[in-house]
């Protein structure tokens, strides 16, 4: 029986040293457990920290170098990012080049035709991405009147004027690079969503 009393005695000292050590107050921040997991190395992408003193007071790593150490004995040259295989282009998943046309080059743009084939799930996969994307400013219907656009104004209403007959090419590339009062999105929306969008525009909002 004393020994079951040591024994539990034994574990509830344990226990609440552990949660005493956990606890932080004033100028102590408790234990941490796995701390590189919030407190990562930060890796420039084109130099590197070469000395192992440099940051060392705020050092969380198990190798007992500087914070900031982040030197990549892989990567040439001091630099942590790898240069792409000379003389190759990259490609999207699909294939497809890199979008490389200018914000004023709109004629060669128009001439581009929609890569992505129509179907309802398309349709409805556009719409909702218009109402992500588009809608703040143009509206649900594209009238040009969404909360963010009556602020804005002069945004335009896809459903009148020479907005009924612009080529999908057209529409594709403003929403990639921008025109006029609209920025550029092709930042934000990769490319198979924009011509998703498109085909939502020119079926559903535009009823072409």
């Amino acid at each position: 029986m004393k020994i079951t009393h040591s024994i539990y005695a034994l574990a509830f000292a344990g226990l609440a040293s552990g949660l005493v050590s956990c606890g932080a107050s004033g100028d102590n921040p408790g234990y941490e457990y796995a701390p590189q997991m919030y407190n990562s190395v930060a890796y420039e992408p084109l130099t590197q920290i070469v000395n192992e003193d440099e940051g060392s007071w705020l050092s969380s790593r198990e190798d007992g170098k500087g914070e900031f150490f982040n030197s990549n004995v892989n990567n040439p040259h001091r630099m942590n990012m790898r240069e792409p295989v000379a003389n190759t282009v990259p490609r999207t998943k699909d294939g497809s080049l890199p979008y490389r046309l200018k914000a004023f080059e709109l004629e060669e743009a128009a001439k581009i035709e929609n890569p992505i084939e129509l179907n309802d799930q398309v349709l409805a996969e556009g719409k909702i991405l218009f109402n992500q994307y588009c809608s703040a400013c143009h509206g649900t219907g594209g009238e040009g009147d969404g909360k963010a656009g009556e602020v804005i104004g002069g945004v335009a209403n896809l459903k009148g004027g020479a907005y009924i007959n612009l080529p999908e090419g057209h529409i594709f590339h403003v929403i990639m690079k921008g025109k006029g009062r609209m920025g550029a999105h092709g930042s934000q929306i990769p490319q198979d969503r924009i011509w998703k969008i498109v085909h939502y525009v020119k079926q559903e909002i535009q009823k072409q």
